[in-house]
């Protein structure tokens, strides 16, 4: 089916910096009490709404908000001039942004999401950023992508999920994404591609040639 819109998760996909968000997890959460290790990161949380990766480590607590703002405020300063977006990505995103309407949904925040994507000379290309705060219910439900859907339609009329092409690196945003009917692309950046076998196709890299196969198909 032809390509009428792409999306992009913004953690691990758009951006290179899961091992940066683990630091800062992994920091906070030693903070409190009950320390977190590379792999139960990447096995358990990696890809779940920060809410969700917080109440999955530290419980359903009253201070939930406060400790969500304090690693917001760690990855924000940790991560300012773009660099975690490649030559290629950027790239890759101009060339689709040329052809189709795009949105980054992801289970960060906004204000994590914009600095990064201004700062990689991309604030022009997206469409609509789907965040955290948009959704009552974040990856793996597909509510972020109905939702993406829906304002990327606003930009193509007619739009169907099937016609969107989302870019994910975690088996919560694949399942998010192929729950909304989308096409889902996976890179292997943050999981091996065993656990990400439900995507409709796995890749090494995210460039120009692929969003031009994808486009052109």
């Amino acid at each position: 089916m032809t390509c009428r819109a792409v999306t992009f998760d913004f953690n691990g996909t758009l951006s290179d910096d899961e091992e940066i968000l683990f630091g800062v997890y992994a920091g906070l959460f030693a903070e409190h009490g009950r320390p977190l290790g590379r792999d139960e990161y990447f096995d358990r949380l990696a890809g779940l709404s920060e809410h969700e990766i917080v109440r999955a480590w530290l419980g359903d607590r009253d201070d939930l908000e406060a400790i969500v703002r304090e690693r917001i405020d760690r990855y924000r300063r940790s991560v300012t001039d773009g660099a975690t977006v490649s030559d290629a990505m950027r790239d890759a995103v101009r060339l689709a942004a040329s052809r189709v309407p795009l949105a980054v949904v992801s289970g960060a925040t906004r204000s994590e999401i914009e600095p990064v994507v201004a700062a990689a000379g991309l604030a022009g290309c997206f469409r609509a950023i789907v965040d955290d705060g948009d959704v009552a219910r974040g990856k793996p439900h597909p509510e972020s992508y109905e939702l993406a859907v829906s304002i990327l339609a606003a930009h193509a009329p007619g739009l169907a999920p099937a016609e969107v092409v989302a870019f994910e690196d975690t088996e919560a945003g694949v399942a998010s994404a192929k729950g909304a009917g989308l096409r889902c692309i996976a890179l292997t950046r943050t999981l091996p591609p065993e656990r990400l076998s439900a995507a409709d196709e796995i890749v090494a890299a995210i460039d120009v040639e692929l969003l031009r196969r994808v486009l052109d198909a």
